[in-house]
């Protein structure tokens, strides 16, 4: 197969991994200076060390073992384009039909989600809130492609990010209109105070 990109053939093999049930991670990628050559993609479970807790304990224990579904893509210099090398189908894990959708790389929000959640942290509504309301839409946990925590973490990362940069704009401002009030007025981020 021949992609015109890296992201490309990268995402080509992350929806074969979604139709197979399992998700992928990037194990190695081979550059020369600035330009990528190729890459090697592998099942996110991939690995070769042990767990050092008992297996009778542990709570997943088929992580942690050498799983050997992988794709090597590299780049026909001649023609500029990506091709797939090598593959390898065997999946040596059981895979759950049924949770797919979960698995951290196969997660995604989308505008509707991003929106709404946006709203709500405007109206200081909670986020577990916000998330059970998308249940009770879907009309259960299983028709969503997302849990709680991605909620949670978009809020983070975006909302209270935007909220942050708006404060500091507030606060600049504020600075401002008190210089216009008093010419003495004085503020500096780089100042330092100097007592005799």
């Amino acid at each position: 197969m021949i992609f015109k990109t890296l992201e490309e053939a990268g995402k080509f093999y992350k929806n074969y991994s979604k139709l197979a049930r399992f998700s992928t991670k990037i194990r190695n990628t081979t550059r020369k200076g600035d330009e990528v050559k190729n890459q090697l993609i592998v099942c996110s479970r991939e690995g070769r060390w042990k767990s050092k807790i008992c297996p009778t304990l542990k709570t997943n224990p088929s992580a942690g073992l050498n799983y050997p579904a992988r794709i090597y893509i590299h780049i026909m210099k001649d023609l500029g384009l990506w091709t797939i090398f090598k593959v390898v189908l065997n999946h040596s894990h059981p895979c759950c039909p049924h949770h797919v959708e979960m698995l951290k790389q196969h997660r995604e929000l989308s505008m509707f989600v991003h929106r709404t959640i946006e709203i709500n942290e405007e109206a200081i509504i909670r986020p577990r809130k916000t998330f059970q309301s998308f249940v009770a839409a879907a009309s259960g946990h299983r028709k969503l492609s997302f849990i709680e925590k991605d909620v949670r973490n978009y809020i983070i990362q975006k909302v209270q990010n935007v909220f942050e940069q708006d404060d500091a704009k507030e606060f600049g401002k504020y600075l401002l209109r008190m210089k216009e009030m008093n010419q003495n007025f004085f503020s500096s981020s780089t100042s330092k105070v100097i007592t005799p």
